[in-house]
């Protein structure tokens, strides 16, 4: 038997599989595709994205790969009428150590935590399709096809990252209400451009239509978006060149080759549940965005991020109250992004002037998990800072070394922090132990010296504060008492 088995191989199931592989977990990740994915699709990696991507260990790779975005500028003929970002980036802080967001096509995404899961001895089996699984109490008996052949595989728990049209979730049952606009549509193409340079994107407008022609980052293809064609037998090629020589009114911009593209339809769905029993649903399987924002990968992502340590903890003997706690934090991140995601399609339904642009609200920084069953905040008057927010780095020194807190949190360990004096209490040897303490005061083993005042800046903890902060870098328990401390690590990991 191994202990989990995830179908499907695209950034949500690499990051799961990432997660579980990293804890010792017997992992396989299968995807019925007979060849890995080859397109841009998801571009835009948010903020809190590259912080799991830094936790994972894939953060260099990723910041190689992409860019801050380009400028766009919109042509009327050869005139500039408008100029601009999509985001305008800015530095980081203390606490946002990556403010920006960062772009890299989805397919250089997925081969970078291929190629992280390779390095902790897993791999994805391609060609290799879920037909059918039940479960019992002790785990789930599935049944996967390769080539024709038939294998019956046994493990403890089966999450589907199958996609929008998730075998998993079929075959459970639950339902996936939403509305599919086929009135909103947009043809997506990455394709090898001559005639223009790299140094900007371009969009020209043809009356109610038109044509964008984008960089796409760390290659040398560019992203061509229009109206889908009304002749679907049309060759796309043939397409998407009349498009940019009708639009831009110029005749030295060839459209060479169309290495990907794909006709996007306003759908947005989410799953009535997200468990069952031992089977989990996790991205498109479970939700499906507008592209508008860049919501949908990276609350994939954090889905595989979620469930990770929490599978992973209850293989070791924790109860089931953290695989409880999935359904309730992600489902309500879900509708969180769905919203932020049709408003954005609205404006641009619109015309809105400010369609093109993105605030903080994408970037994932203030998504909360305070009504989590895991999120207790016992003070008699909580601070800014409350048990279920993301907990934000700072810088600090340990024995006169600068450390950073997101260097202490990295791993799949828990972290304590103690504000002004250790606990009274002794803690659990699992837990990474740390006392805050201010420049001057008595500093011993695992001591924290913040220097600036950044942590108790952006913690907003008084003396006697004590925190714990999960392996996600969420806050769960915030309290002035030793007791209520071990209390709480019993009831959620022993």
């Amino acid at each position: 038997m191994i202990d989990v088995l995830v179908v499907g191989a695209g950034p949500t199931g690499l990051t799961l599989a990432c997660e579980l592989a990293v804890r010792g977990v017997r992992v396989r990740i299968v995807d019925r595709a007979a060849s890995f994915f080859g397109g841009s699709r998801a571009d835009g990696i948010q903020p809190r994205t590259m912080e799991v991507f830094a936790d994972i260990g894939v953060l260099d790779s990723i910041l190689a790969s992409g860019d801050l975005g380009m400028v766009i500028r919109a042509y009327k003929g050869d005139e500039v009428v408008w100029k601009g970002q999509m985001t305008e980036p800015v530095e980081p802080t203390p606490s946002v150590p990556y403010p920006n967001i960062w772009f890299v096509p989805q397919f250089r995404t997925e081969k970078i935590l291929r190629e992280r899961l390779a390095e902790l001895g897993g791999r994805v089996e391609l060609s290799t399709e879920l037909t059918d699984f039940t479960q019992d109490v002790d785990g789930v008996t599935a049944t996967l096809t390769t080539g024709g052949t038939v294998e019956t595989v046994r493990a403890r728990y089966l999450v589907g990252a199958d996609g929008g049209r998730s075998t998993v979730r079929r075959r459970l049952g639950i339902p996936f209400p939403g509305e599919t606009d086929e009135t909103t549509t947009m043809l997506f193409a990455d394709a090898r451009v001559d005639g223009i340079s790299h140094d900007h994107g371009r969009i020209w407008q043809n009356g109610d239509g038109g044509v964008s022609v984008v960089p796409l980052a760390g290659t040398e293809l560019f992203v061509v978006t229009a109206r889908p064609p009304a002749d679907e037998h049309e060759p796309i090629r043939d397409y998407l060149q009349r498009q940019v020589t009708e639009s831009s009114g110029r005749t030295d911009i060839l459209v060479r080759e169309v290495t990907w593209h794909t006709t996007w339809r306003a759908n947005t769905r989410l799953a009535e549940r997200f468990r069952e029993g031992r089977v989990f649903l996790a991205g498109d399987a479970g939700h499906v965005h507008p592209p508008t924002g860049g919501q949908g990968m990276n609350t994939g992502i954090q889905d595989g991020y979620n469930l990770g340590w929490k599978i992973a903890a209850t293989l070791t003997g924790a109860p089931d109250v953290l695989l409880d706690s999935y359904e309730p934090e992600r489902m309500a991140a879900a509708r969180t992004a769905l919203d932020i995601s049709t408003a954005l399609l609205e404006k641009h339904r619109r015309g809105d002037d400010d369609a093109h642009i993105r605030g903080p609200e994408v970037h994932g920084l203030t998504l909360h998990y305070r009504g989590s069953p895991l999120s207790i905040d016992d003070r008699t008057e909580p601070g800014a800072l409350r048990a279920g927010d993301r907990a934000p780095d700072a810088p600090a020194t340990i024995d006169g070394t600068p450390v950073r807190l997101f260097d202490l949190f990295r791993g799949p360990h828990w972290t304590f922090l103690a504000f002004g004096t250790p606990p009274s209490e002794p803690l659990d040897p699992a837990l990474r132990a740390y006392t805050v303490v201010r420049p001057g005061e008595p500093a011993g083993e695992n001591t924290l010296v913040d220097n600036d005042g950044h942590i108790r800046a952006s913690y907003d903890a008084n003396d006697g504060t004590l925190m714990l902060i999960r392996p996600d870098g969420y806050i769960g328990l915030v309290t002035d008492s030793s007791r209520r401390a071990t209390e709480y690590w019993t009831a959620v990991m022993s």
